[in-house]
């Protein structure tokens, strides 16, 4: 077993409650995990284990400094009970010991609420514990200084998660720049219950970078290793696809809307200009569709693999279907009848602007035929307007249970049709 030492600096330099120092005794055998002795900069780890652990690195930027309001969103989206289920650990992992007691310290007196709950866990791994960083292979011809950069960045996630590895049952990994949606524990514990029974190894709640990444924490010493093994090969994100790849998940499973939006301006290698932002973010996570498991039947011709599912699940992708016209249909048929309160789709794409349904409504269904996709009763409850269909209080207007959700092509279009993504919302008694 590989020891973790918890040092912590003195009182005076950063807040450090009873108990800081624990030995944790966790990761499989790795020289460089081995013995590493983190320094507990604040907070103190807690007897019981958490449902969650939320992990994020953060080092010096040329500009910008976003990791208080990174943890203002994470606290202040979350409820007390949500809280209750939560700890968050920060890697202070800049090169320079003094920058990383003086952030410390800054955010220990912000935070001191949650750190004396423990909350909020401020680490650092010492830097003689990491690998050479320098002299390293220059895959993909980057420049020396951006090699250092990711390789080093590996490294901090490394230790990061082999020190979560033993703190809760998930672990979910995040920036130090990022806005979070309200109640997206909540959230991630509702997508663990629908994917309940079937294997993962790694779920998606944003579709940027390390973002919103969740995995088991029993994987994170694997993980851990992983990244230290190939430390200098490639970016963390692409360890990260690989990591996923060889514990067999095929496909990427990314949950929509997202949970978590990119903030920063400024990238934290070189202060570089990084724009980046998720389209597909949700401010409030309670707002989550349910999607009932449910089969599908389209009578338009499928392109390629972009096939119904797509437009529905988790999966990445969307359904592309060739040639559509006036009663060409899109069905979705339930397992359970379910009685549905709202309904959103989305058709067309940035890239193919006028692949979106021109004309077309949203049909109810009850009385399924048997053994067919189809029901025998529809109720027309609206149309697509710009391609977008979206409609509340469902229930109102439709005596029972619903059996099928049915997409109805009503003119002809030259344009292929894409449809992005189809939410639907029920309420009980399904």
């Amino acid at each position: 077993p590989i020891q973790v030492e918890l040092r912590g600096l003195t009182p005076d330099m950063v807040l450090q409650p009873e108990g800081a120092q624990r030995i944790l005794r966790d990761v499989d055998d790795l020289s460089a995990l081995h013995n590493v002795s983190y320094h507990l900069l604040a907070g103190s780890v807690s007897p019981h284990k958490k449902f969650l652990t939320v992990g994020l690195a953060s080092v010096r930027r040329p500009r910008g400094y976003y990791l208080p309001a990174t943890l203002q969103s994470l606290f202040k989206q979350s409820t007390e009970e949500e809280l209750q289920e939560m700890v968050v650990v920060v890697h202070l992992a800049d090169a320079d010991p003094i920058w990383n007691v003086r952030v410390a310290t800054n955010i220990a007196h912000k935070f001191a609420h949650h750190i004396l709950l423990g909350r909020l866990l401020l680490i650092h791994a010492p830097h003689e514990f990491y690998p050479t960083l320098e002299g390293l292979k220059r895959n993909y011809n980057d420049p020396e200084e951006r090699v250092r950069f990711r390789s080093k960045q590996n490294v901090d996630y490394a230790f990061l998660l082999a020190f979560a590895a033993n703190l809760s049952s998930y672990y979910l990994m995040i920036e130090d720049d990022v806005w979070c949606a309200k109640s997206f524990l909540t959230a991630i514990r509702k997508a663990l219950a629908s994917h309940e029974g079937s294997y993962w190894a790694t779920l998606e709640f944003s579709k940027l970078g390390y973002i919103g990444k969740l995995y088991r924490s029993s994987d994170l010493p694997r993980l851990a290793r992983f990244l230290l093994l190939f430390y200098q090969e490639m970016p963390c994100d692409w360890l990260l696809v690989h990591f996923r790849l060889l514990l067999t998940q095929k496909d990427v499973i990314r949950f929509k809307p997202s949970l978590f939006q990119h903030m920063g301006l400024y990238s934290s290698f070189q202060g570089t200009v990084n724009r980046l932002e998720d389209d597909e973010f949700q401010a409030d996570a309670l707002d989550l569709p349910d999607n009932p498991p449910a089969a599908f039947f389209t009578s338009m011709s499928v392109f390629e693999n972009y096939e119904p599912l797509k437009a529905y699940s988790t999966a990445e992708g969307y359904f592309w279907g060739k040639d559509p016209a006036a009663g060409s249909v899109f069905s979705i048929v339930f397992q359970q009848p379910a009685r549905i309160t709202r309904v959103r789709v989305r058709t067309g794409s940035d890239e193919r602007r006028g692949d979106f349904l021109h004309a077309g409504v949203l049909e109810l269904g009850r009385r399924r035929r048997a053994g067919s996709w189809d029901c025998s009763a529809y109720t027309t409850v609206g149309t697509f307007e710009k391609g977008t269909f979206e409609q509340q209080g469902l229930e109102r207007g439709m005596p029972g249970p619903v059996e099928c959700v049915r997409i109805r092509v009503t003119q002809d279009q030259s344009e292929w049709l894409i449809i992005q993504s189809i939410d639907i919302w029920t309420t009980a008694g399904t």
